[in-house]
């Protein structure tokens, strides 16, 4: 019956000759086994050439469990990093899924600004501190070595002085001796562990080495001879590991990052959302925008005003003025009138009329110049998405439409009528 490693009960190295160690044949079983892409069984799979950085080492923040990998868009360039577990496992609802471009573009930038030199030269010092207390360390490892070895020799050195017709003293010794070999033994493997683990030395050759990579390293990242799968293996030699959890926070995704060096690191990026109301600085934006408007300005004027400090979209494009005008139908925000009441003047300063002038000059109702305008009849323009009209009208063409707006529905030509009113003059 074939069973794991783990579950023999013996196991006796060095029987026969072989051409590699045993550590190397671990090495390669735990290597063989880390290839196979099996989340359930925390096995992250090999580098593959997909966009996804992070593909196989990103955990979920809610459950722990690995999260899988999809693609959408219509040239699979928009990756999503999912979290099936709990339906898989229990068939409840999905624990989250995250959009992972602006995610890999933070580890991007994280995994560089970690080989800038001055960063590469701040942890070889860290390194040089850390080999002196490995080498106080292994000092002390020696002075417990020894001790246990003299503690063995002085327990042979009893064994061998006792006579012989003292069976039982003899056997007590000899037992003692025994004890006493048994500690050197697991004290020596314990310092070979602790030194396969903790010891290594850099040489000067070393250093310099890792000096330049610091320099190299973005040229390589960004060379077109580098492979997706590439990319993944220089992230897998620093990064363990990361956890993700867009549900901490409205509008943000927190990050932990798990080095290979045993640190981990704490990140935040505000990511994009569907709607305003999600937003990660929604109280903000919204104060932001009451108090422009409440300053008299234009919706022009607001957006210009956001986005030079810094405000975005949810999808992260620039704030325009049909961006203010959105927000304010969704926050209840009425728009600036020049009036104090309130309404518009029948006239702008600049002679052209407002959509109520216009009606009383032409007599219909309001709700006829609307449908003009969106007809197309009428030469006019807004300053800004839901603003003010501004009609430009002319004495011929105001007695144009009166006697269209007079005549029977069934008579009414509007192919006739934007002839009538382009040649009718465009003066003030």
């Amino acid at each position: 019956m074939r069973l794991p490693i783990d579950r023999w009960e013996v196991c006796i190295q060095d029987a026969f000759p072989a051409y590699i160690t045993w550590e190397e044949f671990v090495s390669n079983q735990k290597r063989l086994a880390a290839n196979q892409n099996n989340y359930r069984q925390n096995q992250r799979g090999a580098a593959r050439e997909g966009r996804a950085l992070l593909q196989g080492i990103v955990l979920c923040g809610l459950c722990g469990s690995h999260m899988t990998l999809h693609y959408e868009g219509g040239r699979n360039d928009h990756l999503v990093y999912i979290c099936d577990a709990e339906v898989r496992d229990y068939g409840s609802r999905r624990c989250q899924q995250v959009r992972g471009l602006a995610v890999d573009a933070e580890i991007q930038r994280l995994v560089l600004q970690a080989f800038e030199p001055d960063r590469v030269a701040l942890a070889l010092g860290a390194l040089e501190q850390l080999e002196c207390e490995a080498a106080m360390l292994e000092r002390q490892w020696k002075m417990r070595i020894e001790r246990v070895r003299y503690e063995a020799t002085r327990a042979q050195r009893q064994y061998e002085m006792c006579e012989p017709e003292n069976r039982l003293v003899a056997r007590n010794l000899e037992r003692l001796w025994e004890t006493k070999l048994r500690a050197v033994e697991e004290a020596e493997q314990e310092f070979e562990a602790w030194r396969r683990q903790n010891g290594t030395v850099l040489t000067d050759e070393d250093r310099r080495q890792i000096l330049a990579l610091g320099e190299d390293l973005p040229k390589l990242w960004a060379a077109p001879t580098t492979t997706n799968a590439d990319r993944k293996q220089i992230i897998r030699l620093i990064i363990k590991d990361v956890v993700l959890d867009q549900k901490r926070e409205r509008g943000k995704l927190w990050f932990k990052i798990n080095w290979q060096t045993g640190a981990t690191t704490e990140h935040w990026i505000k990511r994009r959302t569907t709607s305003y109301r999600e937003q990660a600085d929604l109280e903000q934006l919204q104060t932001r925008v009451r108090t422009l408007n409440a300053e008299g300005k234009a919706d022009n004027e607001i957006a210009a005003t956001l986005a030079s400090e810094g405000y975005r979209t949810t999808k992260g494009g620039q704030i325009n003025s049909v961006s203010v005008y959105h927000m304010r139908k969704c926050w209840g925000i009425r728009a600036n009138r020049q009036c104090e009441d309130g309404r518009n003047p029948q006239r702008w300063e600049d002679g052209t009329y407002s959509v109520q002038g216009a009606a009383a000059a032409i007599g219909v109702k309001v709700s006829i110049i609307h449908r003009w305008l969106r007809g197309g009849l009428l030469d006019a323009r807004q300053s800004t998405k839901g603003g003010a009209w501004k009609i430009r009208l002319t004495a011929e063409q105001i007695s144009c439409l009166r006697e269209y707006a007079q005549q029977p529905q069934a008579k009414r030509r509007r192919k006739t009528l934007r002839g009538q009113l382009a040649t009718g003059g465009q003066s003030e």
